[in-house]
């Protein structure tokens, strides 16, 4: 038994090189791979009907019998290849499980989709004698490289991210490497097998070894895509804050209405909550929260044809509501450690709690334009105090979400009078209160030291949410 891996699966995408990997797999003694074991439309390969005595109808119905059966069989630790358009289910199967050995395989992208046009045209997948080599030029199509890189870049970020927060590493392979005898002994010995090979198999042919410019009808169009890109990722925006969980219990849901609300801190909570207790006629307080996944469940299933919404704040408005109420504030809510370490570390210019001294505008804008400075360092992953909810950005609250529930209704703090009565509506209510106008923030309101300058200071400490939801200069509601 090997004490390592119970299997492996080999990830990787048409024309990476992946059938020449597999013959150099199956070249150990000890090592098995069986094809595209999880491709929808055969089994291993186009002309099989079963792997290890599983048919491609029992591997529907149970994608674990295939892997069980490579695990169990004795005399060599099998594997497969798997592509991004693979059943997921074997996916999630292999990902969470830490016997499963990962090899990822990746080749230049423009290299492996050339490669694939090329074998379209021609029907020729693979090469073994060289006299019989059809020859092509692929025909470069702007839109569908676009999704061919998107799809590869979306399917080996999943990767990272799932071997990363299951504690797991992969052994990554070039499509260079393949023509390296010490890499694929390497392979093996980090795959935990004792065979060795002398030499790598010489059967499977270079279908195109031409430079690539050679390989193309209408270089003229790939060179305009390809100068269009951005392959260093140039204009993305930075983001390092941490990823979050769902947090399903700050979710709140009406009693009756088939209505729930998705929070996102330092919004108008407050306003949203009263209204949709007023739907019942109950008090806030009487509203589903603090749910577990469970109980979330169980609302659904009560209430059919429900709706879920949340709430965007301009950044201004929320990062100057959330500085007033978390930390300049020393009341309920209050975060009173952070604030005691912002004043002495970060030398936020924010009286003592006991102090009496007078807090005046100029006292106020300061304070603000601190905050808004740690903010920056903070969600850049530049300081020991947690990125809160409270100030990360809205992106990041609205993608964790996705992981429970979507939201069928974004809205805009500005559209509340006119889109949460039309929501209600939805759910069966005929004239729905409007919601109330949130506060202005104490002790100075951000009207009151609003300007160009500090715009120009929020719209760069949170760029990613002007950017990703179209925020324009603050305007006061």
């Amino acid at each position: 038994m090997n004490d390592r891996f119970d299997y492996f699966v080999v990830f990787a995408e048409m024309r990476t090189g992946s059938n020449f990997l597999e013959t150099n797999l199956n070249a150990f003694d000890d090592l098995a791979c069986h094809g595209e074991a999880f491709n929808p439309h055969f089994i291993g390969y186009p002309n099989k009907t079963e792997i290890l005595g599983v048919t491609k109808e029992a591997r529907d119905d149970d994608p674990l019998k295939v892997i069980g059966a490579m695990r169990d069989e004795p005399g060599a630790l099998r594997g497969f290849r798997f592509f991004h358009d693979h059943d997921p289910r074997a996916l999630d199967i292999a990902l969470g499980d830490p016997r499963c050995a990962k090899i990822i395989l990746t080749r230049n992208p423009l290299d492996s989709y050339v490669s694939w046009k090329i074998a379209q045209a021609t029907g020729q997948w693979k090469l073994t004698d060289v006299k019989r080599r059809k020859e092509a030029r692929a025909v470069f199509d702007t839109q569908e490289y676009l999704a061919h890189v998107e799809a590869l870049q979306d399917f080996q970020v999943l990767l990272l991210n799932r071997l990363q927060t299951s504690g797991q590493t992969a052994f990554y392979l070039a499509y260079e490497d393949l023509q390296s005898i010490e890499a694929m002994n390497g392979l093996a010995t980090w795959l935990g097998v004792r065979g060795r090979l002398e030499s790598l198999d010489k059967s499977l042919k270079p279908q195109n070894p031409s430079p690539i410019s050679a390989k193309v009808a209408n270089l003229d169009v790939m060179e305009a895509a390809l100068a269009g890109l951005d392959r260093f990722n140039l204009s993305r925006t930075p983001n390092f804050e941490p990823r979050r969980g769902a947090a399903v219990p700050s979710y709140v849901a009406c009693v009756d209405t088939a209505l729930m609300y998705l929070p996102i801190r330092g919004g108008p909570e407050t306003e949203v909550i009263d209204w949709m207790a007023a739907l019942d006629g109950v008090a806030p307080g009487d509203l589903a929260t603090k749910m577990n996944q469970k109980q979330l469940r169980q609302w659904k299933r009560k209430h059919p044809g429900h709706r879920t919404f949340t709430v965007l704040r301009h950044p201004a408005a929320r990062a100057h509501t959330v500085f007033c109420q978390r930390i300049l504030g020393t009341g309920e809510g209050s975060f009173l450690q952070i604030r005691e370490t912002l004043r002495k570390q970060f030398k936020l210019p924010i009286p003592g709690r006991e102090s009496k001294k007078p807090w005046s505008k100029a006292d106020h804008r300061a304070a603000f334009e601190g905050f808004l400075g740690f903010v920056r360092m903070n969600l850049a992953g530049q300081t020991a105090i947690r990125v809160d909810a409270a100030w990360g950005t809205q992106a990041q609250m609205l993608s964790s979400f996705g992981d429970i529930v979507l939201p069928d209704h974004v809205l805009r703090e500005d559209e509340l009078p006119r889109m949460l009565p039309l929501i209600a509506g939805q759910t069966g209510h005929n004239a729905p209160g409007q919601p109330a106008k949130a506060g202005a923030d104490t002790p100075f309101a951000l009207d009151d030291i609003y300007d160009d300058q500090l715009e120009a200071l929020i719209s760069d400490v949170y760029q990613r949410d002007y950017l990703l939801f179209g925020f324009g200069p603050y305007a006061a509601i």
